[in-house]
């Protein structure tokens, strides 16, 4: 058996297991597992030679595959700069396959080169960490790493699925001779069966009974993956059972006559003899976090006297909003499915035709139409009037029909979330949501791209993407990515928040201006790059950006980071008067 053997049957493995697409950052200590998938006829590699920028491209092909992405570095440092993107794929539940090669552990703390201590160093950032023997003479050894591979890959999956870590040590030769043969061997695949959650007869009795003495039942949608029978349930238990949907852009709850889309503007504030008036007996939760801080705030200050939270796992418990009762092992769509089968069924055989249930929905459903006029008043006096939320509001309502859209953290998800999709244009919405930090964004959108033959749009604000530009190094950049550059010359978040934003150190140690544009990055990638600082501009350049082009595109977008501030400042007054107001 060649010495490489075992590493060799590791690319195999992979691709019986369903991998399909593995990340690769360049050196030598990795070069038996480089080498292994490089040479696998049937595996898709992607070369980036930023470590941190490689976890992030793994993790956007992930989150769009729904399929884990293997990542292979080297040893040392290069290890540690995988770390952002671990711990976002962990909070996301976004499935990572780690494999770093390691100097043989008798090397440790005898100043090696590119030695650092890579057991477990991800700490509980990852669903679990394997290490596997650096010699491979005795059968169980390979047994051994066989099984531990067949593991991993099951690991990363399971619900909640998230990154698993195999930490490679390799012995030299690291590369095999030309007369040595590089073919896999046949390898064991160990899948396990999938199980169907079902919770007891009884106990969805009890379910029932709990359901039937609520009077305000509101269902609160947090960040998911596009489901389109899971939106159409949603709507039908708002529609028919007169019952609130709430979510944001990240829920993937766009804007019809039905959802409610705007919490974040008319929950802002809120008076106590409001806040009562939309307070549920009864909150259902699915998904992971909420992005605005007003719609928790909500749910916190008037909770709900029951609260379930329905996840197909109950390892955790997910009690954020500081209210829940139940906990229900089920997976979202089937249980909401059921339920929405039987309370039809309960309704037809009462004949019960009784628009009351309904006046709670409405209720939710009129501040929601008054959030919308007011967010139209508030960008009503900045037509003509370049800003980052009136770009925001032209470039989602030109979006393709059916496209991706990625949305970079700070500001730019705030104002996309604020502005809304229309429902009929079907755009998926992703967003790096489980940390929610900036370094990424752009990564991450360009795994995006890789896994899909659809138009991908990042909106990204000029810190996000400066920080991020390792992710367009390595060529090609896919060509159906386009990349929306909010260019304010600052970190525009800090700004817009009460604290930073009242102090004199504002510009100097939060906003960090520098001076930058985008023009030389494009460039450098072989982008088409367009340059807009005009409203009316910018309306006739949109149809062309996303048209179909051989190459990836960038538009960059200038405003002024007072006219900003100016018109935020003027949404949160009209927010103020308008509740003052109803408390006269």
């Amino acid at each position: 058996m060649p010495i490489l053997q075992p590493i060799v049957n590791i690319a195999e493995l992979l691709y019986r297991k369903g991998i399909t697409d593995v990340v690769v950052s360049p050196g030598s200590r990795s070069a038996p597992l480089t080498l292994a998938v490089a040479r696998h006829p049937h595996l898709r590699v992607r070369v980036m030679a930023d470590e941190r920028s490689a976890g992030f491209v793994a993790l956007g092909m992930a989150m769009q595959s729904r399929r884990p992405v293997a990542v292979i570095c080297t040893s040392g440092s290069a290890v540690y700069n995988l770390a952002p993107a671990v711990v976002e794929a962990f909070f996301g539940q976004v499935p990572l396959l780690l494999l770093t090669a390691d100097r043989p552990h008798e090397w440790l703390y005898q100043q090696d080169g590119q030695t650092i201590n890579q057991v477990g160093i991800f700490g509980s950032h990852v669903k679990r960490s394997y290490d596997l023997p650096a010699d491979y003479t005795h059968p169980d050894t390979r047994w051994f790493i066989d099984r531990c591979v067949n593991e991993a890959v099951n690991l990363s999956q399971w619900h909640p699925a998230g990154p698993v870590h195999i930490n490679v040590p390799l012995r030299e030769p690291f590369y095999p001779g030309s007369d040595e043969p590089f073919l896999a061997e046949p390898v064991r695949v160990i899948d396990t069966c999938p199980t169907e959650l079902t919770l007891p007869t009884d106990t969805w009795r009890d379910l029932m009974t709990e359901w039937e003495q609520s009077e305000r039942t509101l269902i609160a949608v947090g960040q998911i993956p596009y489901d389109p029978a899971l939106l159409a349930v949603l709507r039908k238990l708002s529609d028919d059972m007169g019952i609130p949907v709430v979510g944001e852009i990240v829920s993937q709850i766009a804007r019809n006559e039905v959802f409610i889309t705007r919490s974040d503007t008319f929950l802002s504030g809120l008076d106590e003899q409001t806040g009562q008036s939309l307070q549920p007996t009864l909150l259902l939760t699915i998904g992971n976090s909420f992005l605005t801080r007003n719609l928790k705030t909500f749910l916190r200050q008037f909770p709900a006297h029951r609260h379930w939270h329905i996840q197909p796992a109950t390892d955790r418990i997910n009690d954020s909003l500081q209210s829940l009762t139940k906990l229900i092992p089920a997976d979202p769509l089937s249980f909401l499915e059921k339920l929405y089968s039987d309370l039809d069924y309960q309704r037809f055989l009462r004949g019960d035709d009784d628009d009351e249930p309904h006046a709670f929905l409405h209720r939710w459903q009129t501040l929601d139409r008054q959030a919308t006029r007011l967010i139209e008043k508030t960008l009503r006096p900045a037509s003509g009037q370049l800003t980052d939320w009136s770009a925001v509001q032209v470039i989602l309502e030109h979006l393709p029909e059916q496209s991706l859209l990625h949305l970079a953290n700070s500001m730019p998800v705030r104002y996309a979330n604020l502005c809304g999709l229309a429902e009929e244009k079907q755009i998926r919405v992703s967003a790096n949501r489980g940390v929610s930090g900036i370094d990424g964004c752009l990564s991450t959108a360009v795994g995006a791209a890789l896994m899909s033959d659809k138009l991908v749009t990042l909106l990204i604000g000029d810190v996000a993407f400066f920080y991020d530009r390792n992710a367009l190094w390595s060529a090609p950049v896919p060509p159906n990515l386009r990349i929306v550059l909010l260019n304010n010359d600052s970190g525009h978040i800090f700004r817009m928040i009460d604290g930073p934003g009242r102090q004199p150190e504002l510009e100097t140690y939060f906003e960090t201006p520098h001076g930058y544009t985008a023009q030389n990055t494009a460039d450098d990638a072989k982008l088409v790059y367009t340059h807009c600082d005009a409203l009316d501009t910018l309306t006739t350049l949109l149809p062309d950006f996303f048209q179909t082009s051989p190459s990836a595109r960038l538009l960059e977008i200038t405003t002024d980071k007072r006219v900003n501030q100016d018109q935020f400042v003027a949404y949160k007054m009209q927010i103020r008067n308008l509740q003052a107001n109803k408390a006269n």
